[in-house]
């Protein structure tokens, strides 16, 4: 099966067999319909087991699947009326991003997003999804536009992160990054952010602040791509398989710590299998975020976007730990059993773990 992924060719064999029986069968003359009948059901069965519960690895060759829908696909197929617009104003137009005016369910809104190619030539022009300062630039001139027309901003992150090259860091990619983190949260309208494939590093996050988060099933979202977290690491790139399974990349992870807010159900295999049906899961959800958040004013969407931020990352663990040291601490204390007899005190000092030392 074409696009077929490592993991997929045990059911990718399957189907090839029942595909070699069924040629037989109309060019021979021959009755093959109950072997057929045994492998399709075993292909339904093996299929069911396969994608119920893709590992973090798995997940993250779905999210960078080359026929993945891309954030021009989702506008076609959610929006209506949409108007795309172009240049950042002051130096280029980076293909990397795309963005314009469109309507939901009829409601203005603006729609900003990374852009990966189709093909070899596509993504040399698109830089694989990778923005320069310029495209940054020019999603921050679309959210500024759209904040003072009162239209809700809903943004698409789908990039391995932020160009990185020579021409980027010279022309301010640091602070071209900083720049929109810092706009988006003074911003009185409603943005709702949607991780469709591949969210990685600052390049993900310049598009990701907003009052509510929502990702694809099979989409990943993290600070580094497992790709540098294992050159970190490891110094092997080729691990980062392992490194996924350990950074908590997934949609089912980050919603457990509300990083996000929402997962968008996918079609069995990922969205490329059947865009409509998740494009129609998205706009539902979209929808429902969107009318939630329109009911505020801009002063409670700007509230509400630094709640959201501020209650990320919990520290339930790190407090146990910390009362288990000081009772460790408060033991340590109290006088031996042996002293307490009249006998010596024991002279061996409690150990204390390093962080109740002062």
């Amino acid at each position: 099966m074409a696009g077929e992924l490592p993991f997929e060719k045990p059911l990718s064999d399957l189907r090839e067999k029942i595909k070699t029986l069924e040629t037989l069968a109309a060019g021979n003359g021959m009755d093959f319909s109950e072997e057929i009948a045994r492998l399709e059901e075993r292909c339904k069965q093996l299929e069911q087991e396969m994608y119920q519960e893709l590992t973090p690895a798995q997940k993250m060759h779905v999210a960078r699947h080359h026929q993945r829908p891309t954030t021009l696909d989702f506008i076609q197929a959610v929006f209506t009326d949409f108007i795309e617009l172009h240049g950042d104003r002051l130096f280029a137009d980076d293909l990397a991003i795309v963005g314009g005016l469109a309507k939901l369910n009829g409601v203005p809104v603006t729609v900003v997003g990374h852009q990966r190619g189709k093909d070899t030539r596509d993504n040399i022009a698109r830089f694989f999804g990778s923005p320069h300062p310029e495209g940054f630039r020019k999603a921050l001139r679309f959210m500024q536009q759209a904040n003072k027309f009162n239209r809700p901003i809903i943004t698409f992150i789908d990039t391995k992160g932020a160009y990185p090259g020579n021409t980027a860091e010279e022309r301010g990619q640091s602070e071209a990054i900083a720049r929109n983190l810092r706009e988006m949260a003074g911003f009185g309208v409603p943005i709702i952010c949607v991780v469709i494939g591949e969210g990685g590093s600052g390049g993900a996050l310049a598009l990701g602040v907003g009052n509510r988060v929502l990702m694809l099933e099979n989409a990943i979202y993290s600070a580094i791509s497992p790709n540098g977290a294992a050159s970190i690491l490891w110094k092997d790139a080729s691990k980062a398989d392992q490194a996924a399974e350990a950074m908590k990349i997934t949609a089912k992870d980050l919603l457990a710590f509300e990083v996000i807010e929402d997962i968008v159900e996918e079609p069995q295999g990922g969205a490329h299998r059947d865009l409509d049906f998740t494009a129609e899961h998205l706009k539902t959800k979209l929808w429902s975020h969107l009318q939630e958040l329109r009911a505020m004013t801009p002063e409670e969407l700007k509230e509400d976007r630094y709640s959201k931020f501020r209650k990320i990352g919990k520290f339930q663990i790190a407090q146990q730990t910390l009362a288990e040291e000081q009772q460790t601490v408060e033991l340590a204390d109290e006088p031996s059993e042996a002293a307490a007899a009249g006998g010596e005190p024991s002279t061996e000092k409690a150990a204390q773990p390093e962080s109740a030392q002062v």
